[in-house]
C-alpha cells in the first residue's frame, strides 16, 4: 500500500483513516511515518496570503466578510460541513488542515486544533483550550477550558501526547511531552504533566514516573490534583522550599462520575 503524502495525507487524516498513534491490543503504536509527511508539507510549502470567508453568524460579508491571515499554502482552515456533525460554535475557532473531529465534538470558542490532531466522537473542547499538532484525543473527552493537550512533530518516532476514551481535563491543565492520560481518569483544575513530572499515588502508595523509551503514564480512573514536595538536598530543606508534582489521591466511583455528568446537560 502506498503511503499518502501531501494533500492526500491530509485528506487522509482528516477522514480519520490514518492517524500519528493508534491505540492496539499490545498498547500504542507510533506511526513516524505520519509525522515525517506533515514535517515534508512544512518544508516544501511556502507561506502565502490566506482568508477565510465568514459566515453571516460572524460578520456580515457585505462588509469585510474575509479574515486574511498568512500561513504554509496546503495548511488552509479547515471546513466542515453537515456530514461532519461536528458543532463548531461561533467566535474565533480554527482546526487546521489534517487534523480530525469525530461526529458530535463541540467546540467552544475560541479554541485551536492543530494538524495530525485526533478528537474522537462526543467529546468537548473548551474555550481557550488547545488541541497540539498530532494529539490523540479519545471519545468522550472533556477538555475543559484553557486545558493545553500539548503537540509534537519531532523526532518522528516520539509518541504524542494521549488522552484515553472519557477522561475529564480540568480547566487551566497542562498535558505534555508524550504524557498518557489513561481512560476515564480526571485531572483536576491547573494539573500541569511533562515526562519527568513525579507522581505520588496515595492510594497504591508508590510514585509513578516516566522515562525519555517511556513517558508518563497515568493509570485509567485516577484522580489527579496538583501537589508539592519538599526539594532535594539540605540548602532546599534548610529554606523550606518545595516543588510541583501531582497527587493521585483516589480512583474514580460513582460520586466523581455524578460531578462530572453536568457536561451531558451542556450538550
Amino acid at each position: 500500500m502506498t503511503r499518502p503524502t501531501g494533500i492526500e495525507l491530509l485528506d487522509a487524516l482528516e477522514a480519520g483513516e490514518v492517524r500519528a498513534a493508534e491505540p492496539t491490543a499490545d498498547g500504542w503504536v507510533v506511526h513516524a511515518w505520519v509525522k515525517e509527511g506533515i514535517l515534508e508539507i512544512f518544508r516544501s510549502s511556502d507561506v502565502v496570503p490566506q482568508g477565510v470567508e465568514l459566515t453571516g453568524l460572524e460578520l456580515d460579508r457585505t462588509a469585510h466578510g474575509r479574515l486574511a491571515y498568512r500561513d504554509k499554502g496546503l495548511l488552509k482552515v479547515r471546513r466542515f460541513t453537515e456530514k461532519h456533525q461536528v458543532r463548531l460554535v461561533p467566535g474565533g475557532s480554527a482546526v487546521r488542515r489534517g487534523a480530525y473531529l469525530g461526529q458530535g465534538v463541540v467546540c467552544m470558542p475560541p479554541m485551536y486544533v492543530n494538524i495530525g490532531a485526533w478528537v474522537g466522537a462526543g467529546s468537548m473542547i473548551d474555550s481557550h483550550a488547545l488541541v497540539g499538532s498530532c494529539a490523540q484525543v479519545g471519545e468522550g473527552v472533556h477538555l475543559s477550558a484553557a486545558a493545553q493537550i500539548g503537540g509534537v512533530l519531532e523526532p518522528a518516532g516520539a509518541r504524542p501526547v494521549i488522552v484515553e476514551d472519557g477522561a475529564f481535563i480540568g480547566g487551566g491543565c497542562g498535558v505534555y511531552e508524550g504524557v498518557l492520560v489513561g481512560r476515564e481518569a480526571v485531572l483536576a483544575a491547573g494539573v500541569v504533566l511533562t515526562a519527568g513530572t513525579r507522581v505520588v499515588d496515595l492510594v497504591h502508595e508508590c510514585e509513578l514516573r516516566g522515562s525519555p523509551d517511556r513517558p508518563l503514564e497515568i493509570p485509567p480512573r485516577a484522580v489527579v490534583v496538583p501537589g508539592a514536595r519538599a526539594a532535594d538536598g539540605a540548602f532546599a530543606r534548610a529554606r523550606g522550599l518545595v516543588m510541583s508534582c501531582a497527587v493521585i489521591v483516589k480512583y474514580r466511583d460513582e460520586r466523581t462520575d455524578a460531578a462530572t455528568a453536568l457536561e451531558e446537560a451542556l450538550r
